[in-house]
């Protein structure tokens, strides 16, 4: 870069110097005197082909500059992308290597606005009782989750488990011990997102179970709390049932 740099003030240089030349011809024209016609025509015909020749290599320069900057720039861009590329894979080299810490030792997560310490084992033991419930096995599902519940009473997945755990045991016909575990989830999670759908799971338990009067509460208690959601929608119409 630093030949052309010099080569670039030469060519720069000599530009001068015949610009210079030629407003020097045209200021006095008592200088043409010192040459014939020809010699003067020839004259100016060179120096005009010197700066034809001059602004070409001017041209030439200016090119291959761009051409050396664009290759920079590329080179910067390509240099960007790589670091992109580190960082990407850094953050999750460091994010699979939390997760894979997290199954060997405890630590602190949030489960939908519940805040707890998860023990090792305690992930997968959920995960495996929720799938047992999606898969429509819901005995084991119920089984699961209970043991689950009895495993990590300070679980920040407790609530879920107890709001799945009613639901298999409503699945399942077995109306007392949906009634008993969702009420259990209400009293102690009441401002848990869930409690509306289980607020309505409860309702059709006492409904289903012949307690009209208690699900009739239920279903209004639903449309008083939460208005103006699918829940309650679901709840009012439910309400005619209890009649």
């Amino acid at each position: 870069m630093n030949q052309n740099s010099h080569s670039f003030k030469q060519t720069l240089s000599r530009a001068f110097c015949l610009s210079t030349a030629i407003l020097c011809l045209s200021a006095s024209n008592s200088a043409w005197a010192l040459f014939s016609d020809d010699e003067a025509r020839k004259a100016i015909l060179d120096l005009r082909k010197s700066l034809a020749t001059t602004q070409l290599d001017l041209q030439n320069q200016i090119e291959r500059l761009k051409s050396e900057n664009a290759e920079l720039r590329g080179k910067v861009e390509d240099l960007e992308k790589q670091g992109e590329d580190i960082n990407t894979s850094q953050k999750t080299y460091y994010q699979d290597l939390d997760a894979r810490l997290g199954n060997f030792e405890p630590h602190t997560i949030t489960v939908e606005g519940v805040s707890g310490i998860v023990q090792p084992g305690e992930k997968k033991a959920y995960d495996e009782a929720l799938k047992a419930f999606q898969a429509g096995n819901l005995k084991k599902a119920d089984e699961s989750f209970a043991a689950f519940a009895n495993h990590y009473p300070k679980s920040p997945y407790l609530p879920l488990a107890l709001f799945w755990s009613g639901n298999s045991k409503y699945a399942t016909k077995d109306y007392a011990g949906a009634i008993a575990q969702l009420q259990n989830l209400i009293k102690h999670f009441p401002s848990h997102p869930r409690i509306p759908a289980a607020l309505l799971t409860l309702g059709n338990a006492q409904l289903e179970s012949g307690n009209k009067v208690a699900a009739k509460k239920t279903f209004n208690e639903i449309v008083s709390k939460y208005p103006d959601t699918d829940t309650a929608k679901d709840a009012q119409q439910l309400i005619a049932a209890t009649k």
